[in-house]
Order: structure tokens, then sequence, then C-alpha cells
């Protein structure tokens, strides 16, 4: 019998179907535990960050329409860490281009794997605070609404629908840490 935890999942092909720009798409076919093949579909995304942007009582958060699901959301500032970036500098470095503040200290919370069963993808959290006024940068396809919250309210605002599982996370841990 086989050892289902110390199994290795041999890959026997690997095929990426498409490429986007942004992420990659594909399937891993593998040798399961009980030596049958399957399919197993991924989407290759580039690390990002959430910044939990605190600016005394409040957090610094965003609104901006999802095309995905096809609704408007309140957020914590997110994105794409570049190349050769921290989490800590991506996250100050997306908190003034989408809401114009920069941060005098940024301090690194946590990073994990998101969505594990079909994403390769690593986030990080990061908490910000200090804030002043600096340059906002959009991007093009940018159109966000800059807000604050209470932080007393922050974490049942995030709940509200349409919720998003970054902006939860990003409060959640920074309140375990008592960042908040």
């Amino acid at each position: 019998m086989t050892d289902h935890a110390t199994h290795d999942w041999p890959v026997v092909e690997s095929v990426a179907e498409y490429e986007t720009g942004w992420y990659t798409g594909g399937y891993d076919e593998v040798r399961q535990p009980d030596e049958t093949t399957k399919k197993y579909y991924w989407a290759d995304l580039p690390p990002a960050v959430v910044v939990v942007a605190c600016d005394g009582e409040e957090l610094v958060m965003i609104e901006q329409f999802r095309p995905a699901i096809r609704e408007h959301c309140l957020e914590l500032v997110a994105g794409i860490v570049e190349d050769g970036e921290t989490y800590a500098e991506a996250g100050a470095r997306e908190l003034e281009e989408e809401t114009g503040f920069v941060p005098e200290s940024v301090t690194h919370v946590e990073e994990f794997w998101c969505s594990t069963g079909v994403l390769r993808h690593r986030r990080g959290i990061v908490y910000a605070e200090g804030l002043t006024a600096g340059e906002r940068k959009l991007d093009g396809n940018e159109f966000i609404d800059v807000t604050r919250v209470p932080v007393e309210t922050a974490l049942a605002r995030a709940r509200a629908e349409p919720a998003n599982d970054a902006t939860m996370e990003g409060i959640l841990l920074a309140q375990a840490d008592g960042l908040l």
C-alpha cells in the first residue's frame, strides 16, 4: 500500500496551453498514488503584495470595479511584485501609485501560497504606517477611489459582499500580529 503523504506525484507531462502576458495557464498530468494519471490544471501568476495601510485610527483602502466578478469592491491596496523587489518595497510602491501615500515604514507580515488547488501564486501581506502625501500614478486600466475606513469597522466592512480574500486575510493577519 502506498503512503499517500510521502508519494511524490511524478509529472508525466507539463503543458502551458496559453500565455496572457499577465499569467500562464496549463496543466500537469501527474501519476497519482494509485498509479493512475490525471491532468491538474493551473494558472501561474507572479507574486503579489497586499498592503494594510494604517493612518491613525483608519485604514486607507480603495474601491474599484472588478470586471471578473462584475462588482464594485472595497479592498486593500494590492499589486504585482516587480523583479528584484521585496514585498515591502512593492507594497510601498503600490501604496503610493494607487493612493498617493508614502509610508514611513513597511513591515512584512506574512507570505503564502494562494488557492493551491488551481494557482501557482505567492502573496505577501505588509503593514504600512506613517503615511505622508506622495504622487499618485495610476495605470491606464486603474479606476480607483481612495477611501478611509475606521480600524474598528474594517473587518466587518471587508466581510460585506462582495468580500475578497486578500482584504480579509490582510486585516485578519494584521490583527493577529497586534498591528491593528
